[in-house]
Protein backbone atom coordinates (compact mmCIF):
# COMPACT_ATOMS: atom_id res chain seq x y z
CA UNK A 1 0.00 0.00 0.00
CA UNK A 2 1.11 3.50 -0.76
CA UNK A 3 2.22 5.31 2.77
CA UNK A 4 0.62 8.28 3.53
CA UNK A 5 2.56 11.26 4.20
CA UNK A 6 2.13 12.82 7.58
CA UNK A 7 1.01 17.03 7.55
CA UNK A 8 4.56 18.12 7.98
CA UNK A 9 6.16 16.09 4.65
CA UNK A 10 3.38 17.38 2.92
CA UNK A 11 4.22 20.80 4.22
CA UNK A 12 7.91 20.37 3.59
CA UNK A 13 7.48 18.62 -0.28
CA UNK A 14 5.41 21.10 -0.96
CA UNK A 15 7.90 24.09 0.40
CA UNK A 16 10.91 22.47 -1.58
CA UNK A 17 8.44 22.78 -4.88
CA UNK A 18 7.89 26.47 -3.82
CA UNK A 19 11.32 26.90 -3.98
CA UNK A 20 12.30 25.45 -6.95
CA UNK A 21 9.44 27.62 -8.65
CA UNK A 22 10.97 30.59 -7.48
CA UNK A 23 14.10 29.97 -8.48
CA UNK A 24 13.33 29.11 -11.92
CA UNK A 25 10.84 32.30 -12.10
CA UNK A 26 13.86 34.08 -11.67
CA UNK A 27 16.18 32.91 -13.62
CA UNK A 28 13.63 32.91 -16.99
CA UNK A 29 13.20 36.94 -15.32
CA UNK A 30 16.92 37.37 -15.73
CA UNK A 31 16.93 35.60 -19.09
CA UNK A 32 13.63 37.85 -20.13
CA UNK A 33 15.46 40.89 -19.34
CA UNK A 34 18.34 40.25 -21.55
CA UNK A 35 16.72 39.06 -24.17
CA UNK A 36 14.07 42.70 -24.11
CA UNK A 37 17.27 44.71 -23.83
CA UNK A 38 18.59 43.70 -27.02
CA UNK A 39 16.83 43.75 -30.47
CA UNK A 40 13.76 41.56 -30.70
CA UNK A 41 12.23 41.08 -34.31
CA UNK A 42 9.27 42.53 -34.94
CA UNK A 43 5.87 41.51 -33.81
CA UNK A 44 3.96 38.85 -35.54
CA UNK A 45 1.21 36.06 -34.71
CA UNK A 46 1.93 32.86 -33.62
CA UNK A 47 0.11 29.45 -32.36
CA UNK A 48 1.22 28.36 -28.71
CA UNK A 49 2.09 24.27 -29.68
CA UNK A 50 3.14 23.17 -25.92
CA UNK A 51 3.46 24.91 -22.58
CA UNK A 52 6.24 23.99 -20.50
CA UNK A 53 6.15 25.29 -17.41
CA UNK A 54 7.44 29.50 -17.46
CA UNK A 55 7.84 28.50 -21.30
CA UNK A 56 5.96 27.90 -24.29
CA UNK A 57 6.55 26.78 -27.60
CA UNK A 58 5.08 29.10 -30.58
CA UNK A 59 4.86 28.54 -33.76
CA UNK A 60 5.03 31.28 -36.00
CA UNK A 61 1.78 31.96 -38.19
CA UNK A 62 3.25 34.43 -40.64
CA UNK A 63 6.64 35.98 -41.82
CA UNK A 64 10.07 34.78 -42.67
CA UNK A 65 9.70 32.05 -39.97
CA UNK A 66 6.24 30.54 -40.61
CA UNK A 67 5.97 26.67 -39.64
CA UNK A 68 9.25 27.13 -37.39
CA UNK A 69 8.56 26.32 -33.94
CA UNK A 70 10.28 28.67 -31.28
CA UNK A 71 11.16 28.45 -27.67
CA UNK A 72 9.32 31.96 -26.27
CA UNK A 73 10.07 32.94 -22.35
CA UNK A 74 6.65 35.37 -21.55
CA UNK A 75 6.35 38.75 -20.86
CA UNK A 76 5.07 39.94 -17.42
CA UNK A 77 1.42 40.35 -16.49
CA UNK A 78 0.91 37.78 -19.63
CA UNK A 79 -2.99 35.55 -18.66
CA UNK A 80 -2.47 32.12 -18.56
CA UNK A 81 -1.37 30.68 -21.87
CA UNK A 82 -2.55 27.35 -22.87
CA UNK A 83 -1.90 24.92 -25.74
CA UNK A 84 -4.46 26.37 -28.90
CA UNK A 85 -3.96 30.14 -27.94
CA UNK A 86 -3.03 32.57 -30.89
CA UNK A 87 -0.20 35.22 -29.25
CA UNK A 88 1.74 37.83 -30.41
CA UNK A 89 5.56 37.20 -30.46
CA UNK A 90 9.06 38.92 -30.99
CA UNK A 91 11.90 36.71 -32.25
CA UNK A 92 15.08 36.75 -30.35
CA UNK A 93 18.41 36.00 -31.91
CA UNK A 94 19.49 32.69 -30.60
CA UNK A 95 16.68 30.42 -32.11
CA UNK A 96 14.16 32.04 -29.12
CA UNK A 97 11.60 34.54 -28.76
CA UNK A 98 9.39 36.62 -26.15
CA UNK A 99 5.48 36.57 -25.95
CA UNK A 100 4.15 40.00 -25.51
CA UNK A 101 0.54 39.47 -25.51
CA UNK A 102 -2.68 37.17 -25.90
CA UNK A 103 -5.21 37.01 -28.79
CA UNK A 104 -8.53 36.87 -28.14
CA UNK A 105 -9.86 33.24 -27.69
CA UNK A 106 -13.26 32.31 -29.38
CA UNK A 107 -13.85 29.23 -26.91
CA UNK A 108 -11.61 27.28 -24.17
CA UNK A 109 -11.98 23.98 -22.58
CA UNK A 110 -11.48 24.30 -18.68
CA UNK A 111 -11.20 22.03 -15.40
CA UNK A 112 -11.37 22.95 -11.80
CA UNK A 113 -8.12 22.44 -10.23
CA UNK A 114 -6.93 20.86 -7.11
CA UNK A 115 -8.43 23.94 -5.01
CA UNK A 116 -11.46 23.93 -7.14
CA UNK A 117 -10.51 26.79 -9.35
CA UNK A 118 -11.48 27.10 -12.89
CA UNK A 119 -8.44 26.58 -15.20
CA UNK A 120 -8.17 26.64 -18.93
CA UNK A 121 -6.69 23.49 -20.67
CA UNK A 122 -7.60 24.57 -24.27
CA UNK A 123 -8.31 27.27 -26.24
CA UNK A 124 -9.30 27.87 -29.59
CA UNK A 125 -10.95 24.30 -29.96
CA UNK A 126 -13.64 24.47 -32.72
CA UNK A 127 -14.95 20.47 -32.57
CA UNK A 128 -14.63 17.32 -29.72
CA UNK A 129 -14.87 14.26 -31.34
CA UNK A 130 -17.00 11.68 -28.83
CA UNK A 131 -15.30 8.16 -29.38
CA UNK A 132 -17.64 5.07 -28.74
CA UNK A 133 -17.27 1.58 -29.81
CA UNK A 134 -19.19 -1.65 -29.66
CA UNK A 135 -16.30 -2.77 -27.16
CA UNK A 136 -16.07 -1.66 -24.58
CA UNK A 137 -20.27 -0.95 -24.10
CA UNK A 138 -20.69 2.63 -24.70
CA UNK A 139 -22.75 4.11 -21.65
CA UNK A 140 -25.00 6.89 -22.36
CA UNK A 141 -24.71 8.54 -19.57
CA UNK A 142 -20.80 9.55 -20.42
CA UNK A 143 -21.85 10.39 -23.57
CA UNK A 144 -24.34 12.72 -22.25
CA UNK A 145 -21.66 14.66 -19.89
CA UNK A 146 -19.36 14.80 -23.06
CA UNK A 147 -21.93 16.28 -24.60
CA UNK A 148 -22.84 19.09 -21.94
CA UNK A 149 -19.63 19.86 -21.64
CA UNK A 150 -19.44 20.68 -25.19
CA UNK A 151 -22.78 22.82 -24.92
CA UNK A 152 -21.41 24.59 -21.94
CA UNK A 153 -18.45 25.72 -23.90
CA UNK A 154 -20.02 26.17 -27.28
CA UNK A 155 -18.21 23.74 -28.90
CA UNK A 156 -19.37 21.36 -31.98
CA UNK A 157 -19.62 18.03 -30.51
CA UNK A 158 -19.14 14.97 -33.29
CA UNK A 159 -19.98 11.46 -32.48
CA UNK A 160 -17.25 8.80 -33.57
CA UNK A 161 -18.57 5.14 -33.52
CA UNK A 162 -15.50 3.14 -33.80
CA UNK A 163 -14.71 -0.23 -34.55
CA UNK A 164 -17.60 -0.57 -36.62
CA UNK A 165 -16.39 -3.88 -37.42
CA UNK A 166 -17.39 -5.19 -34.97
CA UNK A 167 -21.04 -4.89 -34.94
CA UNK A 168 -22.79 -8.28 -34.79
CA UNK A 169 -26.36 -9.76 -34.59
CA UNK A 170 -26.21 -9.86 -30.59
CA UNK A 171 -25.33 -5.85 -30.63
CA UNK A 172 -26.90 -4.26 -33.64
CA UNK A 173 -30.18 -3.28 -32.22
CA UNK A 174 -28.86 -1.87 -29.28
CA UNK A 175 -26.31 0.06 -31.04
CA UNK A 176 -28.26 1.45 -33.52
CA UNK A 177 -31.18 2.46 -30.65
CA UNK A 178 -28.75 4.21 -28.51
CA UNK A 179 -27.20 6.45 -31.56
CA UNK A 180 -30.55 7.21 -33.31
CA UNK A 181 -31.31 9.43 -29.64
CA UNK A 182 -28.23 11.18 -30.70
CA UNK A 183 -29.29 11.55 -34.96
CA UNK A 184 -32.71 12.51 -33.57
CA UNK A 185 -31.48 15.26 -31.65
CA UNK A 186 -29.28 16.72 -34.35
CA UNK A 187 -26.11 15.59 -33.65
CA UNK A 188 -23.60 13.94 -36.02
CA UNK A 189 -22.66 10.91 -35.84
CA UNK A 190 -20.11 9.02 -38.13
CA UNK A 191 -18.86 5.55 -38.30
CA UNK A 192 -15.37 4.41 -38.89
CA UNK A 193 -13.37 1.53 -38.98
CA UNK A 194 -9.38 2.47 -37.80
CA UNK A 195 -8.94 -1.74 -38.41
CA UNK A 196 -10.24 -1.76 -42.44
CA UNK A 197 -10.42 2.55 -42.31
CA UNK A 198 -14.11 2.45 -43.59
CA UNK A 199 -15.26 5.88 -43.06
CA UNK A 200 -11.70 7.68 -42.61
CA UNK A 201 -11.83 9.67 -45.35
CA UNK A 202 -14.58 11.50 -44.32
CA UNK A 203 -13.58 11.70 -40.55
CA UNK A 204 -10.64 13.55 -42.50
CA UNK A 205 -13.01 15.63 -43.96
CA UNK A 206 -14.81 16.31 -41.04
CA UNK A 207 -11.42 17.26 -39.22
CA UNK A 208 -10.40 19.99 -42.11
CA UNK A 209 -10.10 23.33 -40.86
CA UNK A 210 -10.82 22.78 -37.17
CA UNK A 211 -8.88 22.56 -33.93
CA UNK A 212 -9.82 18.79 -32.54
CA UNK A 213 -10.34 16.91 -29.19
CA UNK A 214 -10.48 13.23 -29.02
CA UNK A 215 -12.43 11.93 -25.73
CA UNK A 216 -14.23 8.63 -24.78
CA UNK A 217 -13.33 5.29 -22.73
CA UNK A 218 -10.17 4.24 -22.72
CA UNK A 219 -9.92 0.91 -25.64
CA UNK A 220 -12.74 2.56 -28.10
CA UNK A 221 -9.78 2.69 -30.55
CA UNK A 222 -8.64 6.85 -30.04
CA UNK A 223 -4.97 5.43 -30.44
CA UNK A 224 -5.62 3.23 -33.67
CA UNK A 225 -7.46 6.51 -35.32
CA UNK A 226 -4.95 8.77 -34.60
CA UNK A 227 -2.18 6.82 -35.72
CA UNK A 228 -3.77 6.04 -38.53
CA UNK A 229 -4.67 10.16 -39.21
CA UNK A 230 -0.68 11.02 -38.15
CA UNK A 231 1.34 8.37 -40.16
CA UNK A 232 4.30 10.97 -40.10
CA UNK A 233 4.03 11.66 -35.89
CA UNK A 234 4.28 8.33 -34.47
CA UNK A 235 6.72 8.32 -31.71
CA UNK A 236 4.53 11.63 -30.04
CA UNK A 237 1.60 9.82 -30.57
CA UNK A 238 2.72 6.85 -29.01
CA UNK A 239 3.70 8.86 -26.23
CA UNK A 240 0.21 9.82 -25.26
CA UNK A 241 -0.57 6.78 -23.63
CA UNK A 242 -4.69 7.43 -23.26
CA UNK A 243 -4.43 6.68 -27.37
CA UNK A 244 -2.50 3.56 -26.58
CA UNK A 245 -5.08 1.13 -25.67
CA UNK A 246 -3.72 1.06 -21.77
CA UNK A 247 -5.87 3.37 -20.17
CA UNK A 248 -2.99 5.28 -19.08
CA UNK A 249 -1.47 8.73 -19.54
CA UNK A 250 2.81 9.55 -18.97
CA UNK A 251 2.97 13.01 -20.18
CA UNK A 252 1.06 16.13 -18.71
CA UNK A 253 1.88 18.45 -21.57
CA UNK A 254 -0.72 19.20 -23.62
CA UNK A 255 0.38 19.45 -27.39
CA UNK A 256 -1.30 20.41 -30.51
CA UNK A 257 -0.44 18.17 -33.38
CA UNK A 258 -1.40 18.68 -37.24
CA UNK A 259 -3.38 16.42 -39.32
CA UNK A 260 -1.73 15.76 -42.36
CA UNK A 261 -4.90 16.50 -44.80
CA UNK A 262 -5.38 19.43 -42.74
CA UNK A 263 -6.83 20.38 -39.12
CA UNK A 264 -4.96 20.42 -35.67
CA UNK A 265 -5.20 17.60 -32.80
CA UNK A 266 -4.81 19.09 -29.30
CA UNK A 267 -4.15 16.45 -26.60
CA UNK A 268 -3.79 16.88 -22.80
CA UNK A 269 -4.96 15.18 -19.66
CA UNK A 270 -7.13 17.94 -18.37
CA UNK A 271 -9.22 17.07 -21.32
CA UNK A 272 -10.24 13.80 -20.94
CA UNK A 273 -10.28 14.08 -17.45
CA UNK A 274 -13.57 16.02 -18.43
CA UNK A 275 -15.94 16.60 -15.35
CA UNK A 276 -19.03 18.66 -14.27
CA UNK A 277 -18.23 19.92 -11.30
CA UNK A 278 -18.16 23.57 -11.87
CA UNK A 279 -21.16 22.90 -14.08
CA UNK A 280 -24.48 24.64 -11.86
CA UNK A 281 -27.93 22.64 -12.18
CA UNK A 282 -29.62 25.08 -14.51
CA UNK A 283 -26.39 24.78 -17.48
CA UNK A 284 -26.67 20.97 -16.85
CA UNK A 285 -30.15 21.28 -18.16
CA UNK A 286 -29.43 23.67 -20.69
CA UNK A 287 -26.62 21.05 -21.69
CA UNK A 288 -29.79 18.68 -23.10
CA UNK A 289 -30.92 20.61 -26.46
CA UNK A 290 -34.34 18.72 -26.23
CA UNK A 291 -34.98 20.36 -22.50
CA UNK A 292 -34.91 23.81 -24.58
CA UNK A 293 -37.73 24.68 -25.55
CA UNK A 294 -39.58 23.65 -22.32
CA UNK A 295 -37.48 25.62 -19.77
CA UNK A 296 -39.09 28.73 -18.25
CA UNK A 297 -42.46 26.89 -18.34
CA UNK A 298 -43.03 24.94 -15.18
CA UNK A 299 -45.16 25.91 -12.98
CA UNK A 300 -42.74 26.74 -10.00
CA UNK A 301 -39.61 28.86 -11.10
CA UNK A 302 -37.45 26.51 -8.38
CA UNK A 303 -39.16 23.44 -9.87
CA UNK A 304 -36.76 20.51 -9.58
CA UNK A 305 -37.83 18.23 -12.58
CA UNK A 306 -38.07 15.18 -10.48
CA UNK A 307 -41.70 15.13 -9.35
CA UNK A 308 -43.29 18.73 -9.28
CA UNK A 309 -46.89 18.66 -10.21
CA UNK A 310 -47.02 21.35 -13.07
CA UNK A 311 -43.61 20.14 -14.43
CA UNK A 312 -43.29 20.91 -17.68
CA UNK A 313 -40.25 18.25 -18.67
CA UNK A 314 -42.29 16.03 -17.03
CA UNK A 315 -44.98 16.78 -19.54
CA UNK A 316 -42.75 16.20 -22.23
CA UNK A 317 -41.59 13.04 -21.07
CA UNK A 318 -45.17 11.74 -20.71
CA UNK A 319 -45.53 13.07 -24.13
CA UNK A 320 -42.94 11.43 -25.72
CA UNK A 321 -41.04 14.54 -26.71
CA UNK A 322 -38.13 13.24 -24.24
CA UNK A 323 -36.47 9.83 -24.22
CA UNK A 324 -36.57 8.16 -20.91
CA UNK A 325 -32.97 6.95 -20.87
CA UNK A 326 -32.28 10.90 -21.53
CA UNK A 327 -34.08 12.02 -18.82
CA UNK A 328 -32.21 9.39 -16.78
CA UNK A 329 -28.78 10.29 -17.62
CA UNK A 330 -29.65 14.20 -16.72
CA UNK A 331 -31.39 12.96 -13.15
CA UNK A 332 -28.03 10.69 -12.81
CA UNK A 333 -25.96 13.82 -13.66
CA UNK A 334 -27.78 15.65 -11.48
CA UNK A 335 -27.20 13.68 -7.93
CA UNK A 336 -23.63 13.74 -9.11
CA UNK A 337 -23.26 17.25 -8.56
CA UNK A 338 -21.79 19.10 -5.39
CA UNK A 339 -24.31 19.32 -2.89
CA UNK A 340 -23.51 23.12 -2.96
CA UNK A 341 -24.10 23.67 -6.70
CA UNK A 342 -27.04 26.40 -7.45
CA UNK A 343 -29.96 26.09 -9.96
Amino acid sequence: MKRQLSRRQNWRINKIQEERAARAARREHKTLEALEGGDLGPEQKGLVIAHFGVQIEVEACEGELKGQRIRCHLRANLPALVTGDYVVWRPGHQGDGVVVAQLPRHSELCRPDPRGQLKPVAANVDQILIVVAPLPEPHANLIDRYLVAAEHAGIRPLLVFNKADLVTEDNQASLEALLSVYQSLGYAVLSVSAQSRTGLDQLQQSLKGCISVFVGQSGVGKSSLVNQLLPEVQTPVGALSEFSGKGTHTTTTARLFHFPEGGDLIDSPGIREFALSHIDRQIVTEGFVEFRPWLGRCRFRDCQHQHEPGCALLGALAEGHIDPKRMESYRAIIHSLPVNTSY
